[in-house]
């Protein structure tokens, strides 16, 4: 009984992890030009999506302080994880930041910063 339990618990988190990461790609910029470009981007800690799963953020938003990124989400901080930040030049031109909100708190799955202006 303890094994069937056991297995059975984890069964239910894993599912409930593998459907926190999955794409919601609706169509809405499917005749983008931009769109190949979003649905290419990586991060080390791998693809971003598209742009239906990216957050663009206001300049008040995020900053960089000691070569660090962080960003505000729901009014909390975040740190942004080295291996989140996206290298490549910015071709849509403003902050963007794919979140994944789970049970221990928000991660910032891909981060690309934006000018500033």
């Amino acid at each position: 009984m303890e094994t069937s339990f056991r297995g059975l618990s984890i069964i239910i988190f894993v599912s409930l992890l593998s459907g926190a990461v999955q794409a919601r790609d609706d169509g809405r910029y499917s005749l983008s030009p931009l769109k190949p470009w979003f649905d290419s981007l990586k991060s080390g800690k791998g693809p971003c999506c598209s742009a239906a799963d990216g957050l663009a953020i206001a300049d008040p938003d995020w900053e960089s302080k000691d070569g660090h990124f962080r960003v505000r989400i729901d009014n909390e901080w975040i740190d942004v994880p080295d291996d989140a930040v996206l290298t490549e030049p910015n071709r849509a031109g403003r902050t963007m930041i794919w979140p994944i909100k789970g049970s221990l708190g928000t991660t910032i799955r891909c981060f690309m910063p934006g000018s500033m202006t």
